[in-house]
């Protein structure tokens, strides 16, 4: 399901912006600053120096076990 996978960057601070969490349902491969972080809070020469900062971590789950553990515990 596209819900059970995305991207995740955490941006710290950068000059005058403050930091920020993006997530994105995308490919694996795609899991990079430049693909995630929309819209771009800085301008073009800095984007480069912005995404260097920022932290993007693939993360999968399936939901269906999710679910089905939580009918466990609630039996």
């Amino acid at each position: 399901n596209s819900e059970d996978v995305r991207c995740k960057c955490i941006c710290p601070p950068y000059k005058d912006h403050s930091g920020h969490i993006y997530n994105k349902n995308v490919s694996q491969k795609d899991c990079d600053c430049l693909h995630v972080v929309e819209p771009m809070p800085v301008p073009g020469p800095d984007v480069e120096a912005y995404c260097l900062r920022c932290e993007c971590k693939y993360e999968e789950r399936s939901s269906v076990t999710i679910k089905v553990n939580n009918i466990i515990l609630l039996v």
